[in-house]
């Protein structure tokens, strides 16, 4: 599968933060401890997506979010520490990856994958990814009712590449445009919450431990692979997989909706559909 990183706090190198620690996010694409069958190395990419302060003076600006990618991997590409390592940011999401068999190998595959002021990434795997979305799609229809982008399976071609993640994206995306305090979607969480009940009522053995954030906040899933969080009062850190002996870093069992900002985590249960229930 994969290993992710989420960050938010005072400004911080990119690079130094992909190279922190003994355990970092660098060293766990060739050697992570914690991958519960899904591969041995993170070999097929990486990305960081990373916020930048947006133009001052624009009324409502948020900042807006960039990235680098590349289907190498990471240990391959020496960017990593000359170029990263020269920019700072509060907040980061990063990702190393594992390619699903019969996925393919390229930049556009890897995450982060953004949009606006949005950054996500996917650890895991959708089996029969293409029928299972179809369906997923015209369940978050009914959902929906007035958001236009699920009337067709078709908004599926929006993804930037032949992949689950890719896919899951574009339906997150979507869910996250809907938000509204009195719609059926009214923060990111929910929106999380949705997408992950939806996939698993059509495909209980599906691994999504989904990791978003918007440059001020922290949200992750555990479906099945690890994560592990971080909260200061300083910064908050979302990861696969502790970079460091740091007593303060908490486990996150399985089936569980994490948000997180400086100084503050909330841990809840998703609330599954009746199949995954009785699977677990």
């Amino acid at each position: 599968m994969c290993r992710h990183l989420g960050y938010v706090g005072p400004p911080v190198g990119i690079g130094e933060l992909i190279l922190r620690g003994p355990h970092s996010l660098y060293s766990q694409s060739w050697a992570p401890v914690d991958m519960r069958a899904g591969g041995t190395i993170n070999a097929d990419g990486f990305g960081v997506a990373w916020w930048r302060r947006a133009d001052v003076g624009t009324e409502g600006a948020r900042d807006a979010v960039t990235r680098y990618r590349n289907h190498a991997p990471i240990w391959t590409d020496p960017a990593v520490a000359e170029v990263l390592g020269q920019l700072e940011s509060r907040s980061v999401v990063a990702a190393v990856r594992s390619a699903t068999v019969g996925m393919p190998v390229e930049r556009c595959a890897c995450a982060p994958f953004t949009d606006e002021h949005w950054a996500f990434s996917h650890n895991g795997v959708v089996p029969d990814w293409r029928t299972t979305l179809v369906a997923v799609v015209a369940d978050l229809r009914e959902v929906c009712t007035t958001a236009t982008l699920f009337d067709s399976p078709a908004v599926l071609l929006q993804a930037e590449a032949l992949t689950d993640s890719a896919a899951l994206w574009v339906l997150l995306r979507g869910l996250l445009g809907e938000i509204d305090p009195a719609g059926p979607v009214t923060s990111p969480a929910d929106a999380l919450q949705l997408l992950v009940a939806t996939v698993l009522r059509y495909q209980p053995s599906a691994r999504l431990n989904l990791l978003l954030g918007n440059g001020i906040q922290l949200w992750g899933t555990t479906c099945w692979h690890a994560l592990s969080v971080l909260v200061t009062d300083d910064f908050a850190v979302l990861s696969s997989e502790p970079y460091d002996a740091d007593p303060r870093w908490q486990s996150v069992v399985d089936h569980q909706l994490v948000t997180a900002t400086p100084g503050h985590c909330t841990i809840t249960a998703l609330e599954l559909p009746a199949t995954e229930r009785v699977r677990s």
